[in-house]
């Protein structure tokens, strides 16, 4: 049995960035953790309603039914202000959930996404996985978000590149069905979060590696 740490900004990065591959795990019988660092509460400057903010956590909560998640983190910073909390303290909140779980496979976002949340989360989080202090970290693979990963600047330093791929034939469907809870997330036909995108990104990447669907990563640590 493996343990997996997924790692989302927002929810509804987990889903789009690796849903498949964690209802693979979860069918391997691996423990699979979900912390996710940013959420919206009633002190958000956008000045979101309570029963928005109510109708979001019964998404997250019917979004951690399905999955199954052995083990569930929200971090309570506040989602589009991640710039406004100081970097020791985003990097001791993560260390310390990685260190009371001990995973052996990070699942994290791309580092060079357009929103600023995910560029920000991703430099606390990564200075929390050096090897030599976390020995049984064995894998660290970096997902693609549908916009966000394709709609950075097109220079050569934020291109995504995958070098690792999922089959995720066996369990795309049951990818769309839980992305299709975020009803405010999800956008028509075709644009980049519709079930169109979701559906052509999959089908893509899984032509890669001759199956019918695919997630894609980038492998960024394996230790031999």
């Amino acid at each position: 049995m493996k343990k997996v740490l997924v790692i989302s900004v927002h929810p509804d990065d987990e889903t789009l960035g690796c849903g498949g591959t964690i209802l693979k795990h979860k069918a391997e019988k691996d423990y699979v953790s979900w912390l996710n660092i940013s959420n919206i509460n009633a002190g958000n400057p956008m000045g979101h309603s309570n029963e928005l903010i109510e109708g979001k956590n019964q998404i997250i909560k019917l979004v951690r039914e399905k999955y199954n998640f052995d083990d569930f983190i929200n971090l309570p910073f506040q989602s589009i202000m991640l710039d406004t909390i100081g970097s020791n303290k985003l990097i001791h909140a993560i260390d310390q959930v990685i260190m009371k779980i001990k995973p052996d496979i990070i699942y994290l976002p791309n580092r060079s996404d357009v929103h600023s949340d995910h560029r920000i989360a991703f430099n606390a989080i990564y200075p929390c996985t050096k090897n030599f202090r976390k020995p049984f970290i064995k894998q660290i693979l970096m997902y693609e978000t549908l916009s966000e990963t394709e709609f950075a600047p097109p220079l050569p330093e934020n291109a995504f590149i995958p070098n690792y791929f999922i089959d995720i034939s066996d369990f795309f469907d049951s990818k769309v069905e839980i992305m299709q809870l975020y009803t405010t997330e999800l956008m028509p036909d075709p644009l980049p979060r519709s079930i169109y995108a979701i559906k052509s990104l999959a089908a893509y990447r899984g032509s890669r590696i001759g199956v019918k669907y695919a997630e894609a990563f980038i492998n960024i640590f394996t230790r031999a």
